[in-house]
């Protein structure tokens, strides 16, 4: 449900002092809030429509939205309306600048069908969407947690642009959305991860399938080639050559003995590989996956002052009706899906805060008293709205992967009035017949009495 009142940032971290946890025993890792560890995961490819356009309570798909299959001409009326992908097959389309700006067309917002048509492919699938029985966990998530509906890609581009921004604040390659060729790499450009060396403060960067012999030095990338995009420290000379640097970046299987033994890092970023949810992949595999780093942080010592987030990195070409703000040369792209759950998030809470990938960069600032890495991070809201810690930490809560049982629904006003009337004559009629069986008991006491007299 959409909650009016929000605690401001500067009153909710006025009001941690006393809060349970608000302490933190290492001072290197000392945190303004109770939020000792924050892992953020970035899937691939989706729209906030995309996934959630039919979400109860949300700004989702407008009723009555038809996409002109050629927006530039004023006769072919011609248009496509939302529907529900369900088993067909999905396509990986285009999202590259290009694409963005034809979609985008000038903020009319109305390119989702001509884009792909003028490139010669004959798909309307853009347009598509998942329901609830395709995503049953991630609605639960949902149901129970954070559902942010304002939360914009960094980049108006692609995969490149925005993971630099997730661990930088800017596009890293300010030029083009490309890997870089020089030979440090993103050279100086410092990341959060710079951040929190610096300061003593533990992190990780956990890669599914993690492959060290591939970085942006090498020659031959082949089929995890997109180890280098989705995983920026591999795009840097000093995390690549540095041991103590690179001994950060770990395998995904770490994250499941770090839960166990209670050595989860203050700040741990995930790239996925084969359950990415970037088509044509099933979408299935990536709900298992979250559910699985979820469940695990549930089962640990670390939930009670744990934040896991989760968003994507891109659009992925799909329908979203949101005009993103312009807020610099580079974004906002258009909503993508994001997820909150933590034993302080608001229950079953809309956050429609306008953020991205930056906003939080600046939670991790402000939570552990780092200096802001860019412009954007300075200036974007952050995500500390969707907590609430005035309250103390819920306990873990393991979310089912299929239907929750259908909600009661109240009959509609037209069956509703007769029902009423017809519950009105049953009890009216009990009415009259305990009235009459009173009458006669009182009868027969009455007869009973003169026989006896």
């Amino acid at each position: 449900m959409r909650v009016a009142a929000r605690l401001g940032l500067a009153a909710a971290l006025a009001a941690l002092a006393a809060a349970p946890g608000a302490r933190a025993a290492d001072p290197a890792a000392a945190t303004r809030t109770p939020i000792r560890h924050v892992v953020f995961l970035m899937q691939e490819n989706h729209s906030f429509d995309n996934y959630f356009g039919t979400y109860p309570g949300v700004n989702g798909i407008p009723s009555g939205t038809c996409m002109p299959v050629d927006p530039r001409s004023h006769t072919n009326r011609a248009c496509v309306t939302p529907f529900s992908i369900g088993d067909r097959p999905a396509t990986d389309l285009s999202h590259n600048v290009r694409t963005f700006r034809s979609e985008y067309r000038g903020g009319q917002m109305d390119g989702f069908v001509s884009t792909f048509r003028r490139e010669g492919v004959h798909t309307d699938l853009a347009m598509g969407h998942y329901v609830e029985s395709d995503l049953p966990y991630y609605w639960n998530v949902a149901h129970d947690y954070v559902l942010f509906d304002r939360f914009f890609t960094s980049a108006a581009g692609g995969s490149i642009w925005n993971h630099m921004f997730w661990v930088t604040g800017t596009p890293g390659n300010f030029k083009e959305d490309v890997l870089p060729t020089a030979r440090d790499g993103f050279g100086k450009l410092p990341t959060i991860f710079d951040r929190l060396q610096a300061k003593g403060i533990s992190w990780k960067f956990y890669v599914q399938n993690y492959d060290p012999r591939i970085t942006y030095r090498s020659d031959v990338l082949g089929d995890r080639g997109s180890q280098v995009v989705w995983v920026p420290l591999l795009d840097y000379a000093r995390y690549i050559d540095s041991p103590e640097l690179r001994s950060h970046i770990v395998d995904l299987s770490q994250y499941y003995v770090d839960l166990r033994n209670g050595t989860l890092p203050a700040v741990a970023y995930i790239a996925p590989s084969g359950s990415s949810e970037h088509p044509p992949g099933r979408i299935q595999a990536g709900e298992r996956f979250v559910r699985s780093l979820i469940t695990e942080l549930m089962r640990s010592s670390s939930w009670q002052s744990s934040a896991f987030l989760w968003s994507y990195d891109d659009w992925g070409g799909w329908y979203d009706h949101v005009r993103p703000p312009k807020v610099d040369a580079y974004g906002y792209g258009f909503r993508g899906p994001a997820l909150l759950v933590s034993p302080y998030a608001r229950r079953g809470f809309v956050d429609d805060t306008t953020l991205d990938f930056t906003s939080v960069l600046k939670f991790i600032e402000q939570n552990w008293g780092l200096a802001p890495l860019a412009r954007r991070d300075a200036r974007a809201n952050s995500i500390a709205g969707a907590f609430d810690f005035s309250r103390p930490p819920r306990p873990p809560q393991l979310l089912a992967a299929d239907f929750r049982p259908p909600r009661y629904t109240p009959p509609k006003s037209a069956a509703l009035y007769p029902a009423y009337g017809a519950a009105i004559a049953v009890a009216l009629a009990a009415l009259g017949a305990a009235a009459l069986s009173s009458r006669r008991s009182r009868w027969s006491l009455r007869r009973l009495r003169r026989s006896v007299s």
